[in-house]
């Protein structure tokens, strides 16, 4: 992979050539049909189960699937199963029949041992996996198309978790398992054909592709494969990614600045502009496990002089794309509640540096990881080094390419807080990973494991919206992360990009041109 260096001149270099915004391998490339999408930066791995990076989930969805997805309003459906799961009286055993004739890239028909295979391996690699693998007593073939999980107790996020296209599930043929993942074979409506690092993921119309007889419902039901290429295009400077979208040369430009927004619906006949409301939420990691952050009670002086309000403005400007609560999630919503919020946007330099003395806060710095890739990420991460600075912290604010803060944030010894976000979902366990086990952040206490044996065992919906505020509280209390708000996404489109569905996880299956 180039260095920053080598991605900020390549960023200059775009931004220069005004139209000839592509890079010249994929100008040289173009075919008859096809997608330009400019994504945020350059995936740092397209191994779908081994980050939970929203961009790797987004580009490796279209190669592989998962057993069940979930549809346009979060309910989980089969994808790769034949329907729903059997599930015993008890709630551990669930039976698992496949669709038949499902065809991998690789040209074999998919069958239960590529199923049990893939899980294995998410369970070894991934957060929200090695979660769910304490729980599982046993994974196994049943027959050539039924597998079964039998767990230990009832575990309610089950389905939910295997669904997600974060951190995916990923159903995979058992002989390209490896570690690391080398080549691509999956089920999906497209196929990996090349990768050239900082330039673009090209992937291509698999003509094989068993779909589903429903229709097209969110991630679910029928999905067909209109282009026949999509490139995933690297373009880390958010204007860059705005003025390549209205200079026509992206079909799909992905997270820009708010303040482009103006410029966007003045020019409808180049560009519309897409808000995603309830899209998610930015939060920032502690690192629990070494470092200045590691005490308790050092974190707890920090979040007292944090506002998130504040750095929610920063981050988006317009009240229209934010919304500055301490509650996880939405008023209205089953898992609502207010444990806590009462130690939210509470900005106080004087009472968080009296804090942070009796806490033996030695003047240590705090090296807060961010990226410019994500416009919001750094914004607030400027406004938020103020407020510590305020409180008599020392900042280390160190700014990277997003790709080499996924890699940084694996190693404890290289930072103290970073920050990032995630989409806002029904089920709890879905995110933040440090919900999970082994996410950055390292986060793993009594407290927390009681609170969520409790919230996870119990299969009542009703019952487990009031499980959720005592892990609520202890987020509040332990601080391992911090939910800043909540926010809405901007993006845009090419005029002629008929058929697609604004998601958290942009998809480009039944998307096409307009003739």
């Amino acid at each position: 992979m180039k260095s920053t260096t080598a991605l900020l001149r390549r960023t200059v270099l775009l931004m220069s050539m005004g139209a000839a915004l592509l890079p010249m391998a994929l100008q040289a490339q173009t075919a008859k049909s096809a997608l330009n999408l400019a994504m945020v930066a350059e995936p740092q791995t397209l191994d779908p189960m081994a980050s939970s990076a929203d961009l790797v989930g987004t580009i490796m969805q279209h190669v592989y699937e998962p057993l069940f997805t979930f549809d346009a309003k979060w309910n989980v459906v089969p994808m790769l199963a034949e329907a729903m799961p059997k599930v015993t009286a008890d709630g551990k055993q669930y039976t698992i029949t496949l669709r038949a004739g499902v065809q991998l890239h690789s040209g074999r028909e998919l069958n239960s041992e590529d199923v049990v295979a893939s899980l294995k391996r998410w369970m070894e690699v991934s957060p929200r996996g090695k979660a769910l693998a304490k729980e599982v007593d046993d994974l196994s073939a049943k027959g050539p198309l039924v597998v079964s999980i039998t767990l230990k107790n009832p575990y309610a996020p089950l389905l939910p978790q295997l669904a997600l296209p974060s951190g995916m599930a990923a159903i995979m043929a058992k002989e390209s398992i490896a570690q690391p993942l080398k080549d691509f074979v999956g089920t999906g409506p497209y196929k990996f054909k090349e990768r050239r690092p900082d330039q673009y993921v090209l992937l291509t119309r698999f003509d094989g592709y068993s779909a589903r007889k429903e229709a097209a419902n969110g991630y679910g039901g029928k999905k067909t494969a209109v282009v026949e290429e999509l490139r995933f295009i690297p373009v880390p400077n958010a204007n860059t990614r705005v003025e390549g979208a209205l200079a026509g040369q992206f079909q799909f430009a992905d997270l820009l600045p708010i303040e482009a927004l103006p410029r966007l619906e003045k020019a409808t006949d180049k560009v519309v502009p897409i808000m995603t409301p309830s899209f998610g939420f930015p939060y920032l990691v502690f690192n629990t496990k070494e470092g200045v952050m590691a005490p308790l009670a050092v974190r707890q002086a920090v979040q007292v002089a944090l506002g998130e309000g504040e750095m929610l403005a920063a981050g988006f400007g317009d009240t229209r794309f934010f919304t500055a609560e301490g509650n996880h999630f939405p008023k209205g919503t089953p898992f609502y509640s207010a444990a806590g919020v009462d130690k939210y946007n509470e900005r106080n330099p004087a009472k968080a540096k009296a804090a942070a003395a009796a806490a033996g806060y030695k003047g240590d710095a705090i090296r807060i990881l961010t990226s410019r890739q994500y416009d919001f990420h750094y914004n607030m991460a400027l406004i938020m080094a103020e407020q510590l600075k305020k409180a008599g912290f020392k900042v280390d604010l160190n700014v990277v390419d997003w790709a080499t803060l996924v890699q940084r944030r694996n190693d404890s010894k290289l930072w103290d807080i970073y920050v990032t976000h995630s989409g806002q979902f029904p089920e709890p366990m879905l995110s933040p990973p440090q919900l999970g086990d082994g996410a950055p952040g390292w986060w793993s206490t009594p407290a927390k494991q009681a609170a969520l044996s409790a919230l996870n065992q119990e299969t009542n919906p009703a019952k487990r919206a009031a499980l959720w505020g005592k892990v609520q509280q202890v987020v509040y209390d332990e601080v391992p992360y911090i939910n800043v708000g909540k926010f809405n996404s901007l993006s845009a489109k090419s005029p002629a990009l008929e058929g697609y569905t604004p998601a958290t996880w942009p998809f480009f299956w039944n998307t096409g041109l307009k003739k």
